[in-house]
Formats: structure tokens, C-alpha cells, sequence
């Protein structure tokens, strides 16, 4: 009967020390999201890369800087390219677009 009792008290401390790991571990990262400014905010595109429109649409795609915009596709304007995903030129940009003379338009209605 001795051994039984032993057994259950070893798996409970088991159990307990692995629930306290889970929760440190839990907390680790939740403390690291918290303390780098990039989680919780998606860019638009990634390091090396910039943003292009399709032209007259709302499209968008991400092209390695140094390389010009495929066919199609024009760059954002200087200073109203979106930077993260919701942003003020994001959110602009879901209802506009550029034309092939490069003005901006509103968007096409897709209905």
C-alpha cells in the first residue's frame, strides 16, 4: 500500500510542476510580445521590400527593393504608401487607386 501512496504523490507533484512551467512559460511570452513593438502590428511588406498598387485597383503586392513594379502595377505615391496593415494609407487605400496616367481615383466599386 506504501508504494500506491508514493505513486499518486509523485504523478501530483509532477502534474503541478508541469502546470507551473506551462504557466511560466505562458507568461515569458506573453511578457516578450508586450516588450517588442512589432507584434501586435502586421507591416505591410517585409524588411528589403516595398509596396506597389495594382494599377486601377485596389490590389497591392510587395516587391524586393532595387526592382521596378511588374507589370500592372505602379508604386504608392512619395509619403502615402501604407506602412502597417490598418493604417491610415492602408485604409485610404482600400478605396482608391491610381490610373494609368498615374492620377489618383477612386476606386472601382466591385459590386
Amino acid at each position: 500500500m506504501r508504494a500506491t501512496a508514493g505513486f499518486r504523490t509523485s504523478s501530483l507533484v509532477r502534474g503541478r510542476r508541469m502546470l507551473r512551467s506551462a504557466a511560466g512559460l505562458a507568461l515569458a511570452c506573453a511578457a516578450v510580445a508586450t516588450l517588442t513593438s512589432c507584434s501586435m502590428e502586421d507591416a505591410s511588406c517585409g524588411g528589403g521590400e516595398y509596396g506597389v498598387i495594382t494599377v486601377g485597383s485596389t490590389g497591392q503586392a510587395c516587391v524586393p527593393k532595387g526592382e521596378e513594379p511588374p507589370k500592372g502595377y505602379t508604386r504608392f505615391p512619395e509619403g502615402k504608401e501604407p506602412k502597417r496593415v490598418g493604417d491610415k494609407w492602408d485604409l485610404y487605400w482600400e478605396t482608391h487607386t491610381i490610373d494609368e496616367k498615374g492620377d489618383i481615383i477612386d476606386a472601382p466599386d466591385d459590386k
